[in-house]
């Protein structure tokens, strides 16, 4: 039987992850598909889950979070970020997996320097999450800004000041604020207050430079977009799905 892969969220027409798994399927000679299926609810997964054939899901916005309670069981990790982006399907059991957590870590781990102490995280989506795990385990400080700021590591936007730029040396976009098409718009902070000694960092891959990477390299800051993550925690998502 033709071995079924698919990628569940709410929009899909940006993913890379179907060309991505169609190409390996063909330089592997693997009969294998793969799948996008948009869900208006996540609600609409467990019919996506009795498809035959099928081995493995990958997960993006905004379903991170939302698809825990419909699968039997989580790995550590996925169980200590709270969010999952990969499902591994075997004798009708649906394990959750973060494979954002491994692609977060490979790509950041060589920008990062030793005045890199603090952390702030745009976002408080099952990105950040994965983000702010890998972070902490590499022993910054982690703090967040979002709309509806709710704990004490938490602000909002009109809340970033200069001192929290130049004291957090790493900035992450985990937001989809800039993200295709909508290619005009960035998270609202005082970029002018960026120096080199900043990392910006925007999870986004399509465009290859968001405006928030343009309006921060404008500043002096050093600048990476979630390609190499994307790769990343693709490539550990097929290992998962053929361990």
């Amino acid at each position: 039987m033709t071995k079924k892969y698919g990628l569940i969220g709410q929009k899909l027409g940006h993913s890379f992850s179907k060309k991505f798994f169609e190409k390996k399927f063909g330089e592997l000679q693997v009969d294998a598909v793969y799948n996008n299926y948009e869900l208006a609810d996540i609600g609409e997964v467990e019919a996506v889950f009795k498809q035959p054939g099928l081995v493995g899901l990958n997960v993006t916005i905004p379903y991170k979070q939302a698809v825990i309670p419909y699968l039997h069981e989580l790995d550590d990790v996925a169980k200590a970020v709270g969010a999952v982006n990969c499902i591994y399907l075997k004798n009708g059991k649906t394990t959750g997996y973060n494979t954002d957590v491994f692609g977060f870590q490979q790509m950041i781990k060589p920008f990062l320097e030793s005045h890199h102490e603090r952390a702030l995280i745009l976002g408080k989506g099952g990105a950040s999450r994965a983000v702010e795990y890998v972070l902490k385990e590499l022993g910054l400080s982690v703090f967040f800004v979002s709309r509806n700021p709710q704990n004490e590591n938490d602000f909002s936007y009109n809340e970033v000041n200069e001192t929290m730029i130049r004291s957090c040396g790493i900035i992450v976009n985990t937001t989809p604020v800039g993200m295709f098409p909508n290619i005009d718009s960035a998270p609202e902070i005082p970029y002018e207050f960026m120096t080199d000694r900043n990392l910006a960092v925007d999870l986004i891959y399509n465009p290859a430079e968001t405006l928030f990477m343009k309006k921060a390299k404008s500043f002096g800051a050093n600048v990476i977009n979630g390609q190499t993550m994307l790769h990343q925690q693709a490539e550990k998502s097929w290992q998962i799905w053929n361990s």
